[in-house]
C-alpha cells in the first residue's frame, strides 16, 4: 500500500531513522507505521556512529541497582531515580532481544558476552559489536527486521513541522521533499530526530543534526527541558576533519590515558583520573587547551599494537588521519556530542501536546540529567520504544487535522548563516560559558532567527537557557558562577513559531 494512501486513522508517523525511530517502528508492529528519514535509511543518522556500546547490567557482580546508581551519579543531580532503575532494569532483556533479531555482539572465549569499561561506570557492563562499531551492527540489524517488516513502510523527506487540528492535538507531519512541502496525516507522531551537535562548529554528530524535530516540536507548543545541557565528549580526534572522528571512551577503560606534549598527565589530580565523568574530562581537556598545551590520547604499546582488532573504527579513523597509535599519540579535543536536554516527555514518551511522542536524543525522558552516562543513549532509546508503543496503542483514533490554507513555503539554511551560528555556538555555548559570552550569542542569535534561521533559533533557546542557569552543573559549566544551587530543571515553551523569545520556569528535580 503506498504511503499516501494509508488511512490517516490507522497511520503512526515515525521521524527519525536511527536505534529511536527503528526500535519504535518495530515495537508498533503490526500497526501501519510510516517512517520519515532525511537521507537513504542507514545514513545520515549519529546511530550509525556509536561507538561504545550499550550499557547493561548484565555481569555475574552487576545489578540494576549499580546501574542506576552510577547513572545519577553522573546526571550530577538532574536524573530521576526512578527512570534510571527503570531503564537500567529492562537493560538485560533489550539486549536479548537484539540478539534475537541478529545482532552480533562480541563474545569471550566461553561464549558469554564481552564486556567493556567506560568512564564513571563502577563496573564492566558495556555490551559491544565488532569491537567499536555497536552502534553500526545494532542499526544493520535493526534496519534489516524493519525492511522484511510488512507494516513499515520508508520515506525519504525531511521534517518541516507537525500539523495540528484547532484543539492543537498533533495529526501529522508537513514534509519536503526536493523542495516542495506536502502533508501527511496520521493518529500519532513521535520524533526519533536525534540532536544538534550540528549546531557548533566542532561535532561528532552528523552536519544534518540540526535539532529540527526539536524546533518543530516547540512550535507546536511542546515544553522542552534542560536544553543548556550540551555533552562534549572529551576525545574527538583532532585531525581537521568536520565532523570530527571519535576516540571511544572505551580506549581509557583499557589503559589509554590523556597527556600534553610534555607526556604530562593532563587528568592527573582529578578525582576519576581518565575515567572521570565525561563533563570533568571534557573541562580539564578544555583548560589545557586554552593555557596552549596540545591534547593526546596516548595508547602507544600493547593496546595501540591490538587497536585494529580491538578497535577498528579508531584504528581506521587514525589511519586516515596518517596515526599510527602503537608509534603515536592521538591528538584529541572535546567536541559538541550529545544533547541531554529535549522534549519534555513522561514515562511512556507523551509530550506535553497530544499526539504526539518522542524518543531518544530529542527526549527529555529524565535519564540523564545534567551529565550522560556513556553508553546510555542507545540503551534509553530501545527503552522506551516498547513504552510509547504500547501508549500509543491505547490512545484513540484521530481525524485529519485541519489544513492549512497554503502549506509553508521551504527555504533551506543559507550556508553562510548556518557557519556564523556553529562558530557562536563554539565560542559562546560551549564547555565553558559565561555572562558576556552567552549574552553575545543571544544578541546575534536572535538577529539571525528573526531574518528567518532556524539553526539560529535552536541555538537561541540554548543559549537563553545557558544564560539562565547561573551556577554549574554537569555538562554546563559557567565559569563566573562555578558554584550550585539546588537542584532545579529548567521548563523551556516557545512563544509561537515567529517569536524566537522563550519564557522559562524552573521546577524542582
Amino acid at each position: 500500500m503506498s504511503v499516501f494512501a494509508r488511512s490517516p486513522a490507522d497511520r503512526v508517523i515515525v521521524v527519525g531513522a536511527g536505534v529511536a525511530g527503528l526500535a519504535t517502528a518495530l515495537r508498533l508492529a503490526p500497526r501501519p507505521v510510516t517512517l520519515i528519514t532525511a537521507a537513504p535509511l542507514g545514513s545520515g543518522t549519529a546511530t550509525g556512529w556509536a561507538q561504545g556500546g550499550i550499557a547493561a547490567a548484565v555481569g555475574g557482580d552487576d545489578a540494576p541497582h549499580l546501574h542506576a546508581a552510577d547513572t545519577e551519579a553522573a546526571g550530577a543531580g538532574l536524573t530521576e531515580p526512578d527512570v534510571a532503575l527503570r531503564v537500567a532494569q529492562a537493560g538485560p532483556g533489550l539486549v536479548d532481544w537484539l540478539v534475537g533479531l541478529g545482532t552480533g555482539f562480541d563474545r569471550d572465549g566461553e561464549g558469554a558476552l564481552a564486556l567493556g569499561l567506560e568512564a564513571a561506570h563502577g563496573r564492566r557492563r558495556i555490551v559491544r559489536a565488532k569491537g567499536d562499531s555497536t552502534g553500526r551492527t545494532v542499526l544493520d540489524a535493526l534496519m534489516r527486521v524493519a525492511q522484511a517488516t510488512p507494516s513499515i513502510e520508508v520515506l525519504v523527506a525531511g521534517l518541516h513541522g507537525l500539523l495540528q487540528d484547532g484543539d492543537g492535538q498533533v495529526r501529522g507531519v508537513v514534509c519536503e521533499r526536493d523542495g516542495v512541502a506536502f502533508r501527511l496525516p496520521a493518529r500519532a507522531v513521535v520524533l526519533a530526530t536525534g540532536g544538534l551537535g550540528g549546531l557548533y562548529a566542532s561535532t561528532t554528530n552528523p552536519r544534518g543534526a540540526l535539532g529540527r524535530g526539536l524546533l518543530a516540536a516547540a512550535r507546536a507548543g511542546a515544553a522542552l527541558r534542560d536544553l543548556e545541557f550540551v555533552q562534549f565528549h572529551p576525545t574527538a580526534i583532532a585531525a581537521g576533519r568536520d565532523p570530527m572522528p571519535l576516540a571511544t571512551e572505551a580506549l581509557r577503560g583499557e589503559g589509554a590515558v590523556l597527556i600534553d606534549e610534555n607526556g604530562e598527565r593532563i587528568m592527573a589530580g582529578v578525582a576519576g583520573g581518565d575515567l572521570a565523568p565525561r563533563d570533568v574530562v571534557a573541562r580539564g581537556i578544555f583548560q589545557a587547551l586554552a593555557r596552549g598545551r596540545t591534547v593526546f590520547l596516548d595508547a602507544r604499546g600493547s593496546l595501540g599494537a591490538r587497536m585494529p582488532t580491538r578497535f577498528p573504527t579508531v584504528a581506521a579513523l587514525c589511519t586516515e588521519a596518517g596515526i599510527d597509535p602503537a608509534l603515536q599519540p592521538i591528538p584529541v579535543r572535546p567536541a559538541a556530542h550529545y544533547h541531554m536536554g529535549g522534549i519534555l516527555v513522561d514515562a511512556a514518551g507523551r509530550s506535553t501536546v497530544p499526539g504526539l511522542w518522542a524518543c531518544g536524543e530529542v527526549a527529555s525522558t529524565g535519564l540523564h540529567g545534567a551529565n550522560r552516562l556513556a553508553s546510555n543513549s542507545l540503551l534509553e532509546a530501545l527503552a522506551f520504544a516498547p513504552r510509547i508503543a504500547e501508549s500509543i496503542g491505547d490512545a484513540p483514533a484521530s481525524s485529519e487535522a485541519d489544513r492549512p490554507p497554503t502549506l509553508p513555503e521551504i527555504r533551506a539554511e543559507d550556508p553562510q548563516t548556518l557557519a556564523e551560528v556553529r562558530g557562536l555556538m563554539e565560542r559562546h555555548v560551549g564547555v565553558v560559558r559565561d555572562e558576556a559570552g552567552l549574552m553575545q550569542a543571544v544578541s546575534r542569535l536572535t538577529d539571525l532567527a528573526e531574518r528567518g534561521s532556524d539553526a539560529a533559533q535552536t541555538g537561541l533557546m540554548i543559549a537563553r537557557s545557558a544564560l539562565d542557569r547561573r551556577e554549574s552543573r554537569g555538562a554546563h559549566w559557567r565559569s563566573d558562577y562555578p558554584g550550585q544551587l539546588a537542584p532545579r530543571h529548567a521548563v523551556t515553551t516557545l512563544a509561537s513559531s515567529d517569536a524566537p523569545r522563550a519564557v522559562q520556569e524552573l521546577t524542582d528535580a
